[in-house]
């Protein structure tokens, strides 16, 4: 026999809410939705869901309770009539905020009798819901199991840690991964674009090049976690002579150079550290030193 899917209540219904109000409508899920703007539920309830008239509803519906609103103080702005609500429920906090503030909201969802893990969205409101997009959960390991299948419907679920706080450090680090990234790319395409080359035709080979960094990624992590950096393949100092020929082929295009002045910069701090006949992952050492005053 098929089991029914569990209730689940969102509270907040901007363009992620929504998302993830739809992702679970789509599973079968019993969804209860609350917003301060009440009108932002129509599509919704046309697909099913049900909108409460307070939080407090909102919360006594369903076992699971999912936030999602523009920050935490929003968060406990709106639970500040409902706690009567929150003994026996489950909190999946999906709201943006630090590390700091993934503690506080423990230590207050417990102090009125919930359980709490909190979360962070890997993706835009259109990949919510899709098999190969992450979500990520830190918390206690035994909240998440239970309600892991739930999870699973906005994405798929990686449970980091019982510290609260680790989905927001990792939000954060993959963020600062993708942008660095994708100004990389953005550069490269420019770079192109001064030859006629085009964004479409330099991408398919530049997702093959980051095939390779993949690997370097994966070699690179054991150096950085032993703190030792052999320079068998390619050293900080071949690294600075290789970037010079970026630097001068962006500025006789005209290009801007301030990423790649950067990059060698970063690199020129961690040779004259001592690291230049060391591998590129000993660039670590001057990136997590504290900051010169």
């Amino acid at each position: 026999m098929m089991s029914v899917p569990p209730p689940v209540t969102v509270l907040g219904l901007g363009n992620m809410g929504t998302a993830l109000a739809t992702a679970l409508l789509g599973r079968g899920h019993r969804v209860t939705v609350w917003n301060r703007s009440p009108q932002k539920a129509a599509p919704l309830i046309e697909l099913g869901a049900r909108l409460a008239a307070t939080p407090g509803d909102a919360v006594a519906a369903s076992e699971l309770v999912i936030p999602c609103v523009l920050d935490y103080e929003a968060l406990y702005q709106l639970l500040a009539g409902a706690t009567d609500s929150l003994a026996g429920r489950t909190v999946v906090n999906l709201t943006s905020g630090s590390p700091e503030q993934a503690h506080e909201a423990l230590a207050w969802f417990r102090s009125h009798g919930a359980d709490y893990l909190d979360g962070a969205i890997m993706t835009t409101p259109p990949g919510v819901g899709l098999d190969e997009v992450m979500l990520l959960y830190s918390g206690p390991r035994e909240v998440f199991d239970g309600h892991r299948a739930t999870l699973a419907a906005l994405g798929d679920p990686l449970h980091l840690g019982a510290d609260p706080g680790l989905a927001s450090l990792y939000d954060v680090a993959l963020l600062g991964l993708m942008w660095a990234t994708m100004t990389g790319w953005l550069h490269g395409a420019a770079l192109l674009g001064t030859e006629k080359g085009t964004a479409t035709t330099f991408t398919p080979v530049a997702i093959r090049w980051l095939g390779t960094v993949n690997g370097f990624l994966t070699r690179y992590a054991g150096q950085v976690d032993a703190g030792r950096y052999p320079g068998d393949d390619a050293t900080v100092d071949v690294q600075i002579a290789a970037i010079d020929h970026l630097l001068h082929a962006a500025a006789t295009r005209g290009l801007d150079t301030t990423l790649p002045e950067l990059l060698k910069s970063t690199m020129e701090r961690a040779s004259a550290a001592g690291h230049g006949s060391d591998s590129f992952a000993s660039v670590i050492e001057v990136l997590a030193a504290p900051k010169a005053t």
